[in-house]
């Protein structure tokens, strides 16, 4: 069954979703794993069973599986999103020119935010995750920093289990206005009534800030919500990390042991050499968020991948606030892959050194593999590997732009986007398929996208 000729395979992907007798063979792929084992198939096939990767070879057999040619194409990991804000999204792009972070604090956080009801908290966070999907992304952290009342908190939580996400749900209270006074202590309902299995789509972090300087003490991470997450076994994703305060934040927290592995510090621009080190002598995971810091300012603006890699630290990556930035995963790759090694030719410039380059198969790895670990989901997505849950997409290497496909991590990085992609599945159910995302009523999405942003903004305060 070719793959030029969908219907008749969505029709019998349908009528079989992913159960435990589901068996996929994709065939004649171009196969990118991501893992360090299995590397790169010129031409190999991959076998879903039910909602897991069950091989990977040159070729397999399986008599009763749904064969899928995917001849003239890249089977590549889902992307991971390790930190988006998105219950912003019907705010796209309001603010392309920001000016710094102080101005989309004061209009978004100040002047917005507080206008908004559960009702745009589900909006806008499905309308995130769905356009996150379409680019293939497969999964997303929501640092979700509008929860004024647990009503908000559960419309975030439901928008991400309707658009059919690997989600990750960061709650943290919101900066500015009135709010219910639910947060953290809320938390814990959320964890039990939305996060009971390990093999949902679904986890549950803490979210907060690093220091006080923005929204007061009651938000900066500490003894207190650090005590917090570990009573609920949850990881911590800490946002904001920047400059001198941020570093002398991270010592603090290492002399008091609140690092580790479960703890993502989000940004880390400008951080001094003492505070990289104790980050990596914790084994901290790090959020770069390269469009972010570059095109709003953040501190030094350079988004610190070299500081990161000199203390061995491989960082995931992110999108952050679409009211100003680009939502999609290839425009992160490009960037950072662009700026660092623009970065390292300018540093040696005028001298015999030879420049310290990443390459394309860094940013893919720091999109995929390393965006998985750095939210704690290393062991179930983020490379395609046999045993790991079934996040894959499909892209056309022989369209208009790719073609001829000469290296397919290059192609993946520098040559793609998100019309090239055929098909997103997550967790082995196809989420999207000839270049459509499913189960999206889009006049109605529209309507309510529309209606809901212009309420808000008639509602916003001004700041």
């Amino acid at each position: 069954m070719s793959i030029i000729d969908p219907d008749p395979t969505l029709d019998a992907l349908r009528r079989h979703p992913a159960g435990a007798g589901r068996r996929i063979l994709f065939t004649g792929a171009t196969i990118v794993t991501m893992d360090p084992a299995l590397g790169v198939l010129p031409k190999g096939d991959l076998l879903i069973e039910g909602d897991t990767i069950a091989a990977i070879a040159p070729e397999l057999t399986a008599g009763d599986a749904l064969v899928i040619d995917a001849g003239g194409s890249i089977l590549a990991p889902g992307f991971v999103d390790t930190h988006r804000h998105a219950w912003e999204a019907q705010l796209r792009r309001i603010m392309p020119d920001v000016n710094d972070l102080g101005e989309y604090v004061r209009s978004t956080l100040a002047g917005i935010a507080p206008a908004y009801e559960p009702r745009d908290m589900y909006i806008g966070t499905k309308l995130a995750a769905l356009t996150a999907i379409d680019s293939g992304i497969t999964t997303m952290l929501d640092f979700s920093h509008n929860s004024r009342t647990a009503a908000h908190s559960d419309a975030a939580i439901q928008a991400l289990i309707d658009a059919g996400i690997r989600g990750v749900h960061a709650s943290m209270r919101p900066h500015f206005g009135e709010w219910d006074g639910q947060w953290p202590g809320d938390l814990t309902r959320l964890k039990d009534t939305y996060f009971a299995s390990d093999r949902q789509l679904l986890t549950l972090r803490l979210a907060t800030l690093a220091t006080a300087e923005i929204a007061g003490p009651e938000l900066a991470y500490g003894e207190r919500l650090a005590r917090v997450a570990r009573d609920l076994g949850i990881g911590v994703s800490v946002d904001a990390v920047f400059g001198v305060s941020g570093s002398d934040a991270i010592l603090g927290w290492a002399k008091e042991e609140l690092l580790g592995p479960d703890v993502t510090l989000i940004h880390s621009t400008g951080l001094t050499p003492e505070a990289w080190q104790a980050m990596a002598d914790a084994g901290v995971a790090v959020s770069l968020a390269p469009t972010s810091d570059a095109q709003i300012g953040l501190e030094s603006a350079v988004p610190a991948i070299d500081e990161a890699l000199a203390v061995g630290i491989r960082p995931g990556l992110s999108i952050d606030v679409e009211v100003a930035l680009a939502s999609d995963m290839f425009t992160q790759m490009r960037a950072l892959h662009a700026i660092q090694r623009m970065r390292a030719v300018n540093a040696t410039y005028g001298s015999t050194e030879t420049p310290s380059r990443i390459g394309v198969h860094d940013v893919l790895d720091f999109a995929t593999s390393q965006g998985a670990k750095s939210i704690g989901l290393g062991g179930v997505t983020g490379s395609l590997t046999p045993g790991k849950q079934a996040d894959l997409l499909v892209v056309h290497a022989e369209d208009l732009n790719n073609m001829p496909l000469n290296d397919p991590i290059g192609t993946l990085v520098l040559g793609s986007d998100p019309r090239n992609i055929h098909a997103v599945f997550i967790a082995g159910q196809v989420r999207k398929w000839a270049g459509t995302v499913l189960d999206v009523d889009l006049p109605t999405l529209r309507e309510d996208v529309h209606s809901s942003r212009d309420r808000v903004l008639a509602a916003a305060r001004p700041v």
